[in-house]
């Protein structure tokens, strides 16, 4: 994470063939787009050809009406010969001209308007395939959003806690944007680039297989330039993208918590830190696009040496009279035609480099490692009673380190259990491990005898309802985010739950009530009154075991003293776990576990624990006893 430049790119040729794959399911579609472009540059192709046929006939009209009138062709030859002018007789020899006649404006009206014809076919059929090409681009980017959507719903809570939100986001949003706009500008210009260069080359031998050697003399050339500064452009457009995403990351960060930012006056660091990222992306950008764009001027500058090449040698072949001044005209407007596939192919490059290294990085989210799979069938309990056993369970983030070892622990229907200890003793990773958000190392989770293992995550979850310590809401009304995880609720359940969690009592104080609308980060309530909305949300649910991380952290003293009294209510018949640093809020609870280091050093009831004098009494005293004496 440094911001080093990469010494080479990944896997580009591998990269471009994948995303040329996701263009597969339109096959049929993209076989049409290549006939319609066939038969377009076809049609484009044969035009310089037909326009020399028209020249022709103007230059053996203006040379005809120069030459004795009722003299045959051959004998104006001779006499052509006879007066020293051997080099003009040669070129007429080989001109279709007739003696004192003038330019046939009919035949050449004639060819003219097949040109035009010729044309104006082409434009229509290149205006169709491009309608239908962009129809091609724009599906494979909706499957590869699709692809990127369910993929990330198939992630493990572990990927994103070694990714930056921001990070992720780009990948899901930047990147695929640049594929799309990358295909859809390059993807009919390449095939047609290819196309035109297969047909050009065939009228260039068909008019003078000479000529043709000659202009293809450059073509050497071109691909060593091209290749040579494509492939030191490539490592800086994937340096690009990854830094356009560390930058993201960086905004998303300052944005979302711009409050603490001010608090603590590091609006100075925080700008320090843009402005370091922000010009290693500058860097970047600007070595990707200055070393790419070197490819356009070299390839004009090459095709200028192979046109005058081609004049220069055409020219003699016209005065030879071995060609007519018609085909060398045809002949100089395909040796640009050629040329210019290959400047459009080599001014694309740093497009599709970046194309390419963009896809490079969305392949690296889709190849990510998913969570296991899950059965398939239902294979849970067919009435779910809150019944929850942790049998021998061992777990660790890291391979090496163990977090929790043979943790076991026996929950009854309807009990009400607390979690306590200090921070780092494996408080939320147990409830973590019950929602299957983290797979066990060892042992099993059992939910009424059934491994929980083996139960859909989403049927697993359904049985639980959970409210954490960071709130989440939604974009849209104070009805729509209770009702988030009870489809179908009614307007009279909400306020329902609303009244048992004492949601009720602010949310009518609000000019439009229910409907009020919440932004995606919840400004306009306040911390508490998003927390209360969560809590109404997860009682709404109906689940037959709540979760509760420091639910009550973020309301006031009088509200928690209420919502207590809502919870023992609402917690009848429901298996609860309640995760507190404030002691005074779990002194109801059947059954506390006190933690540390991952495991269960104590349990019992609160008197019970209070009265051993072991580490839950030592936390209540530290919580609640009067200090003796300043801390050295």
């Amino acid at each position: 994470m440094g911001g080093q430049p990469v010494e080479r790119s990944m896997d580009f040729r591998g990269s471009g063939r994948r995303l040329l794959g996701a263009l597969r399911p339109e096959r049929g579609i993209a076989f049409a787009v290549l006939a319609l472009c066939t038969v377009s540059i076809t049609l484009t192709v044969l035009g310089p050809k037909v326009l020399g046929h028209a020249t022709d006939l103007i230059f053996a009209g203006i040379v005809g009406r120069q030459l004795p009138e009722g003299a045959t062709k051959a004998e104006a030859v001779q006499y052509l010969r006879d007066g020293g002018q051997g080099t003009v007789a040669d070129m007429v020899a080989s001109m279709n001209v007739t003696p004192g006649q003038g330019i046939d404006f009919g035949a050449v009206g004639t060819v003219l308007l097949w040109a035009l014809g010729l044309y104006v076919v082409a434009s229509l059929l290149n205006l169709i395939q491009a309608r239908v090409a962009t129809n091609v681009v724009q599906r494979a980017v909706f499957r590869m959003r699709e692809d990127v959507e369910r993929k990330l719903a198939r992630l493990p809570l572990s990927y994103f806690d070694k990714q930056s939100r921001g990070e992720v986001l780009s990948r899901a949003t930047n990147d695929i944007d640049n594929i799309q706009q990358t295909l859809q500008q390059t993807l009919s210009q390449i095939m047609a680039s290819v196309l035109t260069l297969v047909g050009v080359l065939a009228m260039m031998f068909w008019i003078s297989p000479l000529l043709a050697l000659v202009a293809l003399v450059t073509v050497p050339v071109s691909v060593l330039v091209a290749t040579r500064v494509g492939k030191r452009a490539q490592p800086q457009f994937v340096q690009q993208w990854k830094t356009t995403g560390r930058l993201n990351a960086h905004i998303e960060e300052m944005y979302t918590g711009h409050a603490l930012v001010k608090v603590f006056g590091r609006e100075r660091e925080s700008a320090e830190v843009f402005r370091a990222q922000n010009e290693k992306l500058y860097e970047a950008g600007f070595r990707a696009q200055f070393i790419s764009g070197l490819i356009q001027p070299a390839m004009t500058f090459i095709g200028n040496l192979n046109y005058v090449l081609v004049a220069v040698v055409g020219g003699l072949r016209v005065a030879s009279g071995a060609l007519s001044i018609g085909d060398v005209q045809a002949f100089v407007q395909y040796s640009r035609q050629f040329s210019q596939p290959l400047t459009q192919v080599a001014s694309m490059a740093n497009m599709v480099q970046s194309g390419v290294a963009s896809a490079e990085r969305v392949f690296e989210l889709l190849d990510a490692e998913e969570q296991t799979p899950d059965p398939e069938g239902p294979v849970g309990p067919r009435t779910v009673l809150g019944q929850v056993e942790f049998e021998d369970v061992s777990f660790r983030y890291q391979p090496d380190t163990p977090l929790i070892e043979r943790l076991s622990l026996s929950v009854s229907p309807g009990q009400t259990v607390a979690i306590v200890g200090p921070t780092g003793a494996g408080k939320t990773t147990l409830v973590n491990l019950l929602m299957r958000f983290y797979e066990v190392s060892g042992g099993r989770i059992t939910l009424d005898g059934v491994d929980a293992a083996t139960m859909p995550r989403e049927e697993l979850r359904s049985h639980i309802g959970m409210v954490l310590q960071d709130t989440w809401l939604f974009g849209g009304t104070i009805a729509e985010n209770i009702a988030y995880g009870s489809e179908g609720a009614s307007h009279e359940t909400i306020v329902e739950a609303a009244k048992a969690t004492h949601v009720d009592r602010f949310v009518r104080t609000l000019p439009d009530g229910y409907d009020t609308v919440i932004d995606e980060e919840g400004s306009n309530v306040s911390v508490g009154e998003k927390q209360l909305i969560t809590i109404a949300r997860a009682f709404l649910s109906g689940p037959s075991i709540l979760v509760l991380d420091e639910a009550t952290s973020s309301v006031d003293t009088r509200t928690e003293v209420l919502i207590q009294h809502a919870m023992a209510s609402l917690r009848t018949g429901r298996t609860s776990f309640v995760i507190a640093h404030r002691l005074s809020t779990i002194r109801d609870a059947d059954v506390i576990l006190v933690m540390e280091s991952g495991r269960i050093v104590e349990q019992g009831s609160h008197d019970a624990l209070v009265a051993a004098g072991g580490a839950y009494a030592r936390l209540y005293a530290a919580q609640f006893a009067e200090p003796v004496a300043e801390p050295e």
